[in-house]
């Protein structure tokens, strides 16, 4: 990220992540019906509710951006800003009761991603990174461990349900085998937890836009890398095999491990 974001947008982002909260709190372990879409996800009227409210505002306060959400689609090929939304990161935590899901906000200019939130409404915490300035937890700076060792590292990753390409299940089982423990289960939480030094890697299959948007510059604002498998920069365009490192020399090993069948 190199040109920093406006602060009115920042404030956009913050009136946003505060309208979320207290819907997912409503909801939160409450008896709600658990629906099932086409990909055969679940989804429940506390995704639904909280991307309508983070529409109306957005049509408020910037009718002019455009708005690409988990639940009530949009294209993300638009001229000017473009904000990304997943209401509920994580549904499947979300109807178990365990409070590792968060509701991302994102927004991409020229498809480069320069502001970015994960909300976590039962724990009150809340990342924030933007272009130009450091990644805050509840207002104050996180920072990624700097960790340099896969030997070392501590790595999360969702579920390896989601590992269904071609030898991704290959790649992170040879990345599994070389670090010190792996976690499972934490979706986008697991990302806070990296850009605040309590994770060294978070590696994913199969992100989709609204997954990824907001986590890449609240990892880099922490000082983290996030890339593809490939090692590319991550856009604002489709579906994405993600890595996230505590420091570049270990984004390095891990990507070897994950492309490197022999290793």
């Amino acid at each position: 990220m190199t040109a920093s974001c406006p602060a009115e947008y920042i404030a956009i982002a913050e009136r946003l992540a505060d309208a979320a909260r207290p819907i997912a709190q409503r909801y939160f372990r409450a008896s709600i019906p658990i629906e099932t879409k086409s990909d055969a996800s679940p989804v429940t009227k506390a995704d639904r509710e909280i991307e309508a409210a983070l529409r109306d505002i957005l049509r408020e306060v910037c009718p002019d951006h455009g708005v690409v959400g988990e639940e009530m689609g949009g294209s993300p090929h638009h001229d000017g800003p473009l904000w990304i939304l997943d209401p509920i990161d994580g549904t499947k935590a979300f109807v178990t009761g365990m409070p590792v899901f968060g509701t991302l906000i994102a927004l991409a200019i020229e498809k480069r991603f320069v502001l970015g939130v994960i909300d976590q409404p039962i724990s009150g915490e809340r990342w924030l990174g933007s272009a130009g300035r450091a990644t805050a937890l509840n207002g104050e700076a996180a920072r990624v461990s700097g960790c340099t060792s896969l030997a070392q590292a501590r790595l999360f990753t969702t579920s390896t349900e989601y590992y269904t390409q071609n030898g991704t299940l290959d790649a992170f089982d040879r990345l599994r085998e070389a670090v010190m423990l792996t976690r499972y289960g934490a979706d986008c939480y697991a990302f806070g937890l990296l850009a605040s030094g309590h994770a060294d890697l978070v590696v994913e299959a199969k992100m989709n836009l609204w997954d990824y948007a907001a986590l890449v510059p609240v990892v880099e604002g922490a000082g983290g890398v996030i890339t593809d498998w490939q090692g590319a920069p991550l856009r604002a365009e489709g579906e994405a095999n993600v890595l996230a490192s505590a420091s570049a020399g270990l984004h390095e090993s891990a990507l070897r491990r994950l492309n490197t069948k022999n290793c």
